[in-house]
């Protein structure tokens, strides 16, 4: 798949967060002191930095991921479906504390209670970023995102090669330092992420986010909008661009935001135009929200095509 590369450098590394979703359904939310009974556990491979990592391999990426798992059967499933996605796991560090777990409840409507666990996300350091520099080096674009701590995030932003882009999602969103921010390239939002960023002051829709994000001093932005697709903004342009998303009936949202900004970062790493990159990844998380779940609701890229 990979043969017509260039030279071995990865399209994509994701530094990031990797968790067992635990997953049960129920007819209503237990109240204080109370038991319910819920249907069979469900538990699925997730955390969004496994989830950039394997949507990129999906859809035939070069793809690698830093994170860290507990020596523990939740790990072992991470690393199994990440290798079984033709993910480079030679960055997945194991122990020093359980794997992270998302605790998930889900009623008939299909709103969703989550607990998250961090465990060994947590523990993903500035010392692992520095060891793995080989890695770091080794790539084209690192794609980033906040449930790994954010000194960690940091790290990584510092040290990149001097041609290496920076993609940053900010969730859960958290107050960014500067440093990060102008990293990023592009900085890629939804619209509570955006909201959460600009505070009080964010204005009154996307098209007013954009300008106030890239004023912040990200070299460029991404406000995903879900089924109306996507605004992109560029410092370097001055362009303003809104992608439209193809219509899909939507079966489950679960991880769609993961699969476009890996698509995207996948596209830049490539070679695209910041525009070209977003209108493929539109078409990727269009794709992802049509089956259920997260990974497995990734598409390939004949998937991507169909639509």
């Amino acid at each position: 798949m990979h043969d017509n590369a260039p030279d071995d450098r990865y399209d994509l590394l994701v530094v990031g967060s990797a968790n067992a979703d635990l997953v049960i359904g129920v007819e209503r939310r237990p109240a204080p002191g109370e038991t319910v009974l819920g249907s069979d556990l469900a538990v699925h491979p997730g955390g969004k930095g496994a989830n950039q990592s394997l949507a990129a391999a999906r859809l035939g990426a070069r793809a690698a991921l830093l994170a860290r798992v507990g020596d523990d059967d939740h790990g072992r499933l991470l690393l199994e479906t990440q290798r079984a996605a033709g993910v480079d796991t030679e960055g997945v560090l194991v122990g020093g504390a359980p794997t992270g777990v998302a605790l998930i409840t889900v009623d008939p409507s299909g709103d969703n209670s989550i607990v998250v666990s961090p465990g060994a996300n947590g523990r993903l350091t500035p010392e692992d970023v520095r060891a793995a520099a080989p890695l770091l080096a080794a790539a084209r674009v690192i794609s980033v995102q906040l449930e790994i701590p954010l000194d960690t995030v940091a790290e990584t932003v510092r040290g990149r090669g001097p041609d290496t882009r920076l993609v940053l999602n900010p969730s859960p969103p958290a107050p960014l330092p500067g440093e990060v921010l102008a990293a990023c390239d592009p900085l890629v939002v939804n619209e509570h992420e955006a909201r959460y960023i600009l505070g009080e002051d964010a204005g009154e829709g996307p098209h007013d986010w954009a300008p106030a994000l890239l004023a912040l001093g990200p070299r460029s932005v991404v406000i995903t909008l879900g089924a109306a697709g996507a605004l992109v903004a560029d410092s370097r342009t001055g362009s303003l661009d809104q992608l439209v998303s193809p219509k899909v009936e939507a079966v489950d949202t679960t991880g769609a935001g993961d699969a476009f900004t890996a698509a995207l970062a996948w596209r830049l790493g490539r070679g695209d135009d910041l525009r070209e990159a977003a209108a493929f990844a539109v078409r990727v998380g269009a794709a992802a929200v049509t089956a259920r779940g997260a990974q497995e609701s990734f598409p390939t890229l004949e998937e991507v095509d169909a639509l």
